[in-house]
């Protein structure tokens, strides 16, 4: 049984949650996301239940090791985490998605203590496979909050029974797991060769509830690398345009 957490998200557009720990009580949460932590805020980095555990997670976009924050004063602390890129922080509380949702791949930020991070393959191996970012996914799974983070701005859709949305891979944050979730062919020849989308869409049929994002990461690198070597191809930069695009190089290569 997770642990059972209050919380609070601070910020618009570069978001931070703070989590108050009881004393005994534990956060889970993807290394490097950890902006903050009280006294009394213990650290265990470890790969969360074994090697088959940590291979799982690389599987799906996160590290080999998680880290559990556990709260070992006889107070009340706090640690407080940060999404790695421009977006949303979106807070599931599990019990209202009958103990899991499933996520986009490296999306996890962190959970209550007690949640697990599951690897789950679209049904159709092989479109899935061409699918790209969709092909693999997060499954969550407990009774407690989770964290997840996306990019750019976050939409809800609530999804009737039989209804059904097509989505481009990349912008999908979450779904409840009464949803059907598909991954088809655009249509059209000229379509699939130069409409600049990708050869795939997700389907998703309800009912269910739906998160999706506007700018997913891979979309955002994308248009950075385009603008680098655009400039790269003008020749050297100089002044304040030659800066931006060393500063962008140093992101994108880490």
């Amino acid at each position: 049984m997770a642990d059972v957490i209050d919380y609070q998200i601070y910020g618009d557009d570069l978001q931070l949650v703070e989590i108050e720990l009881d004393p005994g009580e534990g956060v889970r949460a993807e290394v490097g996301t950890m902006t903050y932590m009280e006294n009394g805020i213990e650290m265990q980095t470890d790969t969360g239940g074994g090697l088959f555990k940590g291979l799982k997670r690389m599987v799906t976009g996160e590290s080999f090791f998680i880290t559990t924050f556990l709260n070992n004063a006889q107070g009340k602390s706090r640690v407080a985490f940060a999404a790695p890129y421009p977006g949303k922080i979106v807070a599931f509380d599990l019990d209202q998605f009958n103990g899991q949702v499933l996520c986009q791949k490296d999306s996890f930020l962190c959970a209550a203590q007690g949640t697990e991070i599951e690897v789950a393959f679209t049904k159709r191996m092989g479109a899935g496979f061409f699918g790209g970012e969709g092909f693999i996914l997060q499954r969550l799974v407990g009774d407690g909050m989770v964290f997840v983070h996306a990019g750019g701005t976050v939409i809800e859709k609530n999804l009737a029974a039989g209804e059904t949305l097509r989505v481009d891979t990349g912008c999908i944050v979450a779904f409840d797991t009464r949803v059907d979730y598909d991954i088809q062919l655009v249509g059209g020849f000229k379509n699939a060769l130069f409409g600049g989308e990708g050869l795939f869409l997700a389907k998703l049929t309800g009912p269910g509830k739906v998160y999706l994002q506007s700018l997913p990461f891979s979309r955002l690198v994308d248009r950075i690398k385009r603008g680098i070597s655009f400039s790269q191809g003008g020749g050297e930069q100089t002044g304040v345009a030659g800066i931006g695009s060393d500063i962008l190089k140093g992101i994108i290569s880490g």
